[in-house]
């Protein structure tokens, strides 16, 4: 089944989601996310904050500028 930007559920039938968009455009239906994502562990956050200081510290430039060049090239590469 298809899902909506923030991974919501979707009909997957045309016809059925251009009657259900009307619906709610209307105020016949309510539009319906499914449950909610549950929140984040902030232990968990805290622990990768910590990590990835670390790991910007211990790296080099050169390895930063060999990173940064794999990244802009995959970002300017075409999607041919």
């Amino acid at each position: 089944m298809p899902t909506g930007p923030k991974g919501q559920h979707r009909l997957d039938d045309a016809i059925g989601n251009a009657i259900r968009v009307a619906q709610i455009a209307t105020g016949e239906a309510q539009e319906d996310y499914g449950p909610e994502k549950p929140p984040k562990d902030e232990g968990a956050a805290a622990m990768g904050r910590k990590g990835a200081a670390a790991r910007a510290t211990a790296m080099t430039p050169e390895r930063r500028a060999e990173i940064a060049r794999g990244a802009a090239s995959k970002r300017w590469q075409g999607n041919d």
